[in-house]
């Protein structure tokens, strides 16, 4: 596979939008119970761009198979050097190492940035996506019970940090 990861445009709204209606529907990465639609997708990645941060897409040739960004993890200003990922891969393409490759560049954005530390917020069944988190470097930090529903059951919330640039000033 021949995988390019570069800055997402409006015009990949519908495949990012593909994506991420599928994980919405029928995974727990997405703790929402219905789907989004392109103005909203299209909304996001202009709020996202417009406040500095990336939205990244993974080409196979002329395919978007993944997308990725980081946004503030909180909206208060103490947490201004601390970033919260976000990461999906279409289906047909799993274990391909395309997550591994968008979170690596969200990782080189971020410390570019100067952020200080990323946040990986994760349904505590996803065990790909938190081995794809710890294998690049995030620990857990949090495991939180029950704090979320969907498909009718509990879900739990496990946090994942990655400390960054080690130059940042509070």
């Amino acid at each position: 596979m021949s995988l390019i990861v570069r800055d997402a445009t409006l015009e990949d709204a519908a495949d990012i939008l593909t994506i991420y209606n599928y994980a919405a529907l029928n995974t727990t990465a997405v703790w929402t119970d219905g789907p989004s639609d392109l103005d909203s997708r299209r909304q996001w990645i202009l709020a996202r761009q417009q406040a500095g941060y990336p939205v990244l897409v993974a080409m196979n040739g002329g395919d978007v198979v993944g997308f990725a960004s980081f946004g503030d993890f909180r909206p208060f200003p103490g947490y201004r050097h601390t970033v919260e990922n976000s990461v999906y891969v279409d289906e047909r393409h799993h274990r391909a190492g395309i997550g591994r490759s968008l979170v690596a560049a969200l990782i080189e954005r971020a410390t570019a940035m100067n952020k200080h530390a990323m946040i990986a917020g994760i349904d505590g069944t996803n065990a790909a996506s938190i081995a794809l988190h710890a294998s690049l470097g995030f620990v857990e930090v949090a495991r939180m019970p029950e704090v979320g529903c969907k498909f009718g059951r509990w879900l739990d919330l496990v946090f994942m940090q990655k400390q960054l640039a080690s130059d940042v000033r509070p």
